[in-house]
């Protein structure tokens, strides 16, 4: 993978044949090669600089937003969260937070600043670097909207500060260059009443745990709503909700999750993301989109 001389200059965490279970939020899936979850920034640099050319490599934040398959992941998966973690105030109206940092933390830091507009990013269970990746939403709000520029990394350690004008944005959907990675956005905001900001933070909140299955492991949605439509709608109307395979069930409290009831195999999952597919596609003609990311290989 690397030089032992580099392997010696890292001051982040190395592991090998990591159960990638333990960071997604289905709880779910096989193996990763190895895991790296750095210090800081440079020690990133370092890391991604020593790496053969031809390694295969995933960035996962929280995990919310991801499926790995029971065979594991061949290559190396980075882990920001913890360690890209920077948060600080922009001028009056702005952040720049870490690609590592929580949304909701970010969301909070706004709020205690006296500024909003980011306050439906509390209800995003990821990181803001997936958020970035994905165009990622909640409660009518998106991720890109709030953004000024970016600041990415490729494969060789370097690094470059681009304005949100070098990205195609859609609906859970960001099209930038190839083979690089967020690491930090700039966001704009808008001074406001701080407590009132605090309020609409509670409030969404106790929307997200009243809607959601947010007690069982999930992903979040699993499907994008399609034009003019809920994709929970059409799964609900098809008398999905319960629906099981293996440990993996469609929530009965929101049906566009799915969650483990505890023992689910990522085979599971997946197999009910297609039969779902499946049955609102001949009930109602409309072929859903995952929204989830999977990846891996087959056990």
């Amino acid at each position: 993978m690397m030089a032992a001389e580099f392997h010696s200059a890292l001051r982040g965490e190395l592991t090998l044949d990591e159960p990638m279970a333990k960071h997604t939020s289905w709880r779910a899936g096989g193996r990763a090669d190895r895991c790296y979850r750095p210090a800081d920034l440079d020690d990133l640099q370092v890391f991604l600089a020593g790496l053969a050319e031809n390694e295969s490599l995933l960035w996962v934040g929280l995990g919310s937003n991801l499926l790995v398959r029971d065979g594991g992941i061949r290559g190396t998966v980075i882990l920001p969260f913890g360690g890209l973690d920077t948060l600080e105030p922009l001028g009056p109206r702005g952040i720049r937070a870490g690609a590592g940092v929580s949304c909701a933390k970010v969301a909070r830091f706004g709020v205690r600043l006296g500024l909003t507009g980011a306050e439906f990013l509390a209800g995003i269970p990821g990181t803001l670097g997936g958020a970035l990746s994905m165009n990622a939403g909640a409660f009518e709000g998106e991720t890109w909207p709030l953004v000024e520029a970016v600041q990415t990394i490729d494969r060789l350690g370097e690094l470059r500060v681009r304005p949100r004008e070098a990205f195609q944005i859609g609906y859970r959907e960001v099209r930038g260059p190839d083979n690089e990675w967020f690491v930090r956005a700039d966001l704009a905001l808008q001074p406001g009443d701080s407590v009132a900001a605090q309020a609409r933070v509670r409030s969404l909140l106790e929307r997200r745990s009243a809607s959601q299955p947010t007690q069982q492991p999930s992903c979040g949605s699993v499907f994008r709503n399609p034009p003019d439509d809920f994709a929970a709608r059409l799964i609900e109307t098809c008398g999905l909700k319960g629906e099981q395979i293996g440990q993996a069930q469609v929530s009965e409290k929101h049906a566009n999750f799915i969650v483990n009831l505890g023992a689910a195999r990522a085979a599971d999952i997946e197999a009910l993301i297609r039969y779902v597919q499946q049955r609102v596609e001949q009930q109602h003609g409309v072929r859903l989109q995952a929204e989830v990311r999977i990846v891996g290989e087959y056990a």
